[in-house]
């Protein structure tokens, strides 16, 4: 049964001054048209002239049907008769496609239609149902028809401006809703997607007609008008918004029973049609009733019963009038049915959730016609759907059910902040004992997870955490941790805290809140002890477990908590392992982990800290699988650069040395042996200085490293000084540019050549031995000047690698044509005796 709401959705009503018996009836515009035979009037809907006749006309012949459309009144004057047959079968529905299994064929017709518009036409199989009626109950064919067939769209049109103008008028088909009825029975489907059957009418006495509106159904009987609420909106607001159902936001379910609002009398009631704001009614006294009009409801149907003629006096004169039953305006209609829900506040049932849903799902639907509204009206609309969700957001809170997590997208939907939200709870104690349902827990806890920019006061701070000691133990730790709860008394935390110590809830996550809560009492013995009882390791996954003991996030920003900063100066190597925990974990992102440190340090957005350095080195190290390499190669190098190029210090000491790095990661390679003798001869270097220059050459001496990508960036870092030399050298050592380095280095660090060309000289670039070395070295050694010995000593290494190397006839073949004979002559004797000795 059909739970009923003594509601009052019907407002004023009015006469139409009809001069004749109304047939037909229909609204458009602002008008009201009314058809009596051939004669069609008009009437006004709105406004001071409300029900003033407009105008009258004349059709060619007799009005059957009346509709009207922006391009005129359309209406039927021709009619068919014919005998209806009722063959009773087995019930039978058919949904979308395979409503085409049903046997009825379908004949497309295009009369009146323009030959280049007809292709656009088609037709599309929605849905096949067949009814078996209860010939027990239902006697009269007119007890077993349908009525009332009806097609409602439901548009997508564009949003109102802060003036209340239409940003756009194009309509955009949202939803497709059909409904059709029995005497007894409505049945809603909805048929955009899919064709699915949404509510199912039971009415309380036999129907005559129904019309459906996106906010209502109104049904006539006899002597009724009776509304129904319906669930289009509901079914529509999923449809346009795909983030409904979730944590964000929700939306009364489409299955939820439907109810009856009101059943007013109305005698007499003959037919209905919706228009706007109006309902338009034709109600006719019936003549005196008639014995034995109806036969035993005991007595079937059946083709003999058709040639049985029912014996019907003459009708007499009835009287009739055409009424315009003003609807109430939805805001109106929400307030009372908020009031009448006040009955329900004191008792934990789902009838008040019931009611305050209907309420809600009748606001939504004004809200999506929303180009039918004025600017004010739209605002209010606004007040009371966010007003709504307050209210729903309260019924879900205090219930225990396993809908109680809905708490939390009709509090976020209503706007209130957290604090109105508790303001709004009942804080007493019942028995002695505090009791917090599921569903304001779920809000609570989510709610301060969420990072909102919402500090709650140390009152409401304070009921908070003993809230939770009572329903949730194990999360209040975490929950001490969220920004909001900022002004929390640190005695009053600390006190939670030791209680859970006491209860046998001890855990890492209690440690470090207790530590972080010490600090801002100021207790630093305290602080320390407790980071003292667990090791690194262990308080790692502390952090990893609740991120916000060291990162929060106020107004979008990052922010480092107290016990961060505090670590920073005494434990950077635990800080920077516990960040790198948590991006490991997916609690932070790279960017974040970035500003973090940053911030921390205090640097502006183009300075670079040591401890974010050291970082950056500790992820290269952990092999994160999600990091990018060449983005974190190129962040490293070109901080080792920038301060290589500057003479620039880290502005703390380096968690890690280039030994430590190369011992660790295997992205950093063991340094090239001629590189130690090219920086040997710098004598001014510092030790940072060097450990940045060391740490470059490792990344570059490494497997991994995309030496292409570093050389736009070297420019910074001079050839003129034997740190950028080195670099430079060992780059273009990387990319096979072994003649080049030799002319450097010849020129540059003469003592670095030979152990340059045993290091890198080898296989297929061996040759470059005899092509190369050897040529440049004589040539250099008759030039002559200061650096004669140097290239001496080196020519005669090269000379014993090249004896060794290659035949006698080659052998001579490379030396130079005016050397000296004496001079050359203890290699080619060993030359040509390497064959023998071997």
């Amino acid at each position: 049964m059909v739970q009923l709401y003594n509601l009052h959705p019907f407002g004023s009503q009015q006469v139409v001054p009809c001069k004749l018996e109304p047939e037909r009836f229909c609204g458009g515009r602002d008008a009201l048209f009314v058809a009596a035979g051939c004669k069609v009037e008009a009437f006004a809907v709105a406004g001071q002239e409300l029900c003033q006749p407009r105008c009258a006309f004349s059709t060619l012949g007799r009005v059957l049907r009346l509709a009207y459309s922006e391009a005129g009144i359309s209406n039927e004057i021709s009619q068919l008769e014919s005998d209806d047959f009722v063959i009773c079968q087995k019930p039978l529905e058919l949904l979308g496609e395979k409503s085409e299994q049903s046997g009825l064929s379908v004949t497309l017709e295009s009369t009146g239609l323009a030959d280049e518009k007809r292709k656009y036409s088609h037709f599309q199989h929605l849905l096949y149902r067949r009814f078996a009626p209860d010939i027990s109950s239902y006697v009269l064919s007119d007890d077993i028809k349908l009525h009332s067939l009806q097609l409602l769209p439901i548009y997508q049109t564009g949003s109102l401006t802060s003036d209340g103008k239409n940003l756009s008028q194009e309509k955009e088909l949202l939803s497709l809703f059909c409904f059709f009825s029995l005497p007894h029975v409505g049945y809603l489907y909805m048929v955009v997607k899919s064709v699915e059957l949404m509510s199912v009418y039971q009415y309380p006495e036999k129907s005559q007609q129904a019309v459906l509106t996106p906010q209502f159904l109104h049904v006539i009987t006899s002597n009724n008008l009776q509304c129904f609420t319906v669930r289009c909106s509901a079914a529509a607001a999923r449809e346009e918004d795909p983030y409904m159902d979730t944590t964000l936001k929700a939306c009364p379910p489409v299955s939820m029973d439907v109810c009856a609002l009101r059943i007013q009398l109305f005698i007499g009631l003959k037919a209905i049609c919706h228009f706007k704001n109006h309902i338009i009614l034709l109600t006719k006294a019936d003549p005196e009733a008639i014995p034995e009009r109806r036969q035993s409801p005991k007595r079937l149907l059946s083709r003999k019963d058709t040639s049985v003629k029912i014996q019907i006096p003459p009708v007499a004169e009835a009287g009739w009038n055409l009424y315009i039953v003003n609807t109430i305006s939805p805001v109106q209609l929400y307030k009372e049915m908020i009031d009448y829900s006040n009955t329900y506040k004191t008792v934990k049932t789902q009838s008040c959730i019931h009611l305050l849903s209907e309420a809600h799902l009748l606001v939504r639907a004004a809200l999506m016609d929303a180009s039918q509204l004025e600017p004010g009206e739209k605002a209010e609309l606004l007040e009371a759907f966010k007003e709504s969700c307050g209210h729903l957001g309260d019924c879900y809170s205090r219930l225990d059910s396993q809908h109680s997590h809905l708490t939390l997208p009709y509090y976020k939907m209503s706007g209130l902040s957290m604090a109105e939200v508790l303001a709004r709870m009942d804080w007493t104690v019942e028995d002695g004992l505090q009791k917090y349902e599921r569903g304001l827990i779920f809000y609570i806890n989510h709610s301060l997870y969420e990072n909102l920019d919402e500090e709650l006061s140390e009152e409401l701070a304070a009921k908070v955490v003993q809230m939770f000691y009572v329903a949730e133990p194990k999360q209040v730790p975490h929950i001490l941790c969220s920004p909001s709860m900022k002004n929390i008394n640190p005695l009053t935390a600390m006190s939670y805290l030791r209680k859970l110590d006491t209860s046998g809830f001890s855990s890492i996550l209690v440690t470090l809140t207790k530590a972080a809560v010490a600090l801002k009492m100021g207790d630093l013995d305290m602080h320390r002890n407790e980071m003292k009882s667990h090791s690194e390791m262990k308080l790692v996954c502390g952090f990893i477990l609740e991120p916000r003991l060291l990162i929060q996030q106020r107004k979008g920003q990052i922010v480092p908590t107290e016990l961060a900063l505090h670590l920073k100066e005494t434990q950077p190597g635990l800080l920077v392992a516990s960040v790198l925990g948590l991006q490991k974990n997916n609690k932070i992102g790279i960017e974040e982990a970035d500003s973090f440190f940053k911030v921390l340090c205090a640097k502006d957005e183009d300075t670079t800290p040591q401890l974010l350095v050291d970082f950056w080195e500790a992820q290269l190290v952990a092999c994160l699988p999600d990091v990018v390499l060449q983005e974190l190669f190129f962040k490293l190098t070109s901080q080792y650069i920038w301060r290589l190029s500057k003479r620039q210090p880290p502005d703390t000491t380096p968690l890690r040395t280039s030994e430590d790095l190369i011992n660790a990661c295997s992205h950093y390679g063991l340094i090239y042996p001629w590189v130690h003798i090219l920086i040997s001869s710098d004598s001014l270097a510092d030790k940072n200085y060097t450990e940045d220059l060391s740490k470059l050459q490792s990344l570059i001496c490494g497997p991994s490293f995309d030496i292409a990508s570093i050389i736009p960036f070297l420019e910074p870092l001079s050839e003129d000084t034997i740190a950028g030399l080195s670099v430079h050298v060992l780059c273009r050592t990387r990319l096979k540019e072994y003649e080049q380095c030799i002319d450097i280095l010849l020129e540059r660090c003469p003592e670095a050549v030979i152990p340059y060309a045993n290091h890198e000289l080898k296989e297929e670039n061996r040759t470059l031995w005899w092509k190369k070395l050897l040529p440049e070295l004589c040539r250099r050694i008759k030039c002559g000047g200061e650096k004669y010995q140097l290239y001496l000593s080196s020519l005669k290494e090269t000379l014993s690698i090249v004896a060794v190397e290659l035949e006698l006839k080659d052998f001579m073949n490379v030396l130079p044509e005016d050397g000296t004979a004496a001079f050359f002559l203890p290699y080619l004797l060993y030359c040509s005796r390497k064959k023998s000795l071997t």
